[in-house]
């Protein structure tokens, strides 16, 4: 009789080497940019050491950044940080307190 494992994986985030969520994506979408920059770099005729140092700077600061995002923000604190800017801090009010209690009343003519 054949035994099957239980994929206990379900319902959880996606996460590699600590990575989680939107960090993974902000991860391989960089190296991905950073990669063409370099090959249009060397394609475009730049010295060969040139493209391999910015290369290689560019990428060790994406993963700087991108593991101190993910430290600090954690898993979905960065999709909240993005949505408290959308939100005002204060609700400004100009209208007294009359003209919210009063109801409009239209008039019929006759």
């Amino acid at each position: 009789m054949n035994t099957y494992h239980i994929n206990k994986g379900i319902g959880r985030t996606v996460e590699f080497k600590g990575l989680k969520a939107q960090y993974l994506f902000i991860f391989a979408g960089g190296l991905l940019g950073i990669l063409i920059c370099t090959m249009i770099m060397y394609i475009a005729g730049a010295n060969t050491y040139l493209c391999l140092v910015i290369g290689a700077a560019c990428s060790g600061l994406l993963i700087w950044k991108t593991f101190a995002l993910n430290r600090k923000y954690g898993e979905h604190g960065l999709m909240k940080k993005g949505a408290q800017k959308k939100h005002p801090r204060y609700i400004i009010s100009r209208k007294c307190i009359y003209g919210y209690l009063h109801t409009n009343r239209k008039k019929t003519s006759t």
